[in-house]
This record gives structure tokens, C-alpha cells and sequence, in this order.
């Protein structure tokens, strides 16, 4: 009886049909909705992130991932996709001891290849302070669509700098 369920859309069985339909009006909506599901990180293998940050406050050009190539500042983190912002900005600093400055900013993107056309496209997710709270600390890297092979690149202002203004950004 169970396999009766897992033939194609459209397929009428006697007692099968009303369940049928209920299972396909599940909407895009209703799957974003469902909550990340728990990584253990004690028996899930990590991931390699490849992590290129600045420190003008400004994101890498996206030639300088083209023909094979990425810039020079590269970190390698090996992490899980429920890494959070603050979790991975408090990396960063392990490495750069001038990022530890209170009110150094951390603005976060991810870079990804353009599936349209060749070459890679950026997409923001969100920015961290070090020594204060923000509203995009305890956000992951799953809840931002990050694929593995993805880059993140992070743009880091020292404190007294004011960031490059964009539309994620937030005055804290």
C-alpha cells in the first residue's frame, strides 16, 4: 500500500487520491517555514570555508574571483552550516588582532557562481560589531542559502571609520 504513493502526480488510486492532493499543495512558503534542523557537530564532518576579507570596509570586485583565481587575503575555517555571524566574526579575530577593537564592523557576503552568465555574483546576509549585540549575530549560514563551495567575504571597518553605506547595513 505504501508505494502506491510514491508514483508520479496525477495517479488515481482507489483511497490514495485525497491524500495525494493534500501532499502536493505544500507551498514554498510552508517549506521555508520549517525550522534548521539541528546540526551535531560531534557527528557531522565540517565543512571548508574559504573566507577573503578586507579591511577598507569594502567588499572584494568580483574580478578578482574570475579565471580560476581569488584574492590574496584568504582565510581557510573549517565550520558547520549552523555557524553563526558572531561565531564566525570571533574567528576572524583569533587571526587579526586589529579586527578585536571594539566597534570594528564585519560586513558579511556570500560569494557564489552566476549560473546565468560566467563569473560569480555577491549577495550580502548581514554584519557583526565587535563588542556589541546585534540583530544579525545569531544568523547562520544555512538561514542564507550558503551552498558548500561558496565563498563568504567579509568586509571589515576598523572603529572610527564609518562603513560603506548598502542596503543590508544598520546604524547600532
Amino acid at each position: 500500500m505504501l508505494a502506491a504513493g510514491v508514483g508520479g502526480q496525477g495517479e488515481r488510486f482507489p483511497g490514495h487520491s485525497r491524500k495525494m492532493a493534500v501532499e502536493s499543495r505544500v507551498t514554498q512558503e510552508e517549506i521555508k517555514k520549517e525550522p534548521e534542523k539541528p546540526i551535531d557537530r560531534e557527528k557531522t564532518c565540517p565543512l571548508l570555508l574559504r573566507v577573503f576579507t578586507t579591511n577598507n570596509g569594502r567588499h572584494h570586485r568580483m574580478d578578482e574571483f574570475s579565471r580560476g583565481n581569488v584574492p590574496s587575503s584568504e582565510l581557510q575555517i573549517y565550520t558547520w552550516m549552523d555557524a553563526t555571524l558572531k561565531e564566525l566574526t570571533s574567528l576572524v579575530k583569533e587571526v587579526y588582532p586589529e579586527a578585536r577593537k571594539k566597534g570594528t564592523h564585519f560586513n558579511f557576503a556570500i560569494v557564489f557562481t552566476d549560473l546565468k552568465r560566467p563569473g560569480y555574483r555577491v549577495k550580502e546576509i548581514g554584519s557583526t560589531m565587535s563588542g556589541r549585540k546585534g540583530t544579525d549575530d545569531s544568523m547562520t549560514l544555512q538561514s542564507q542559502k550558503f551552498q558548500i563551495g561558496d565563498y563568504l567575504d567579509i568586509a571589515i571597518t576598523p572603529p572610527n571609520r564609518a562603513p560603506p553605506t548598502s542596503g543590508r547595513l544598520r546604524p547600532y
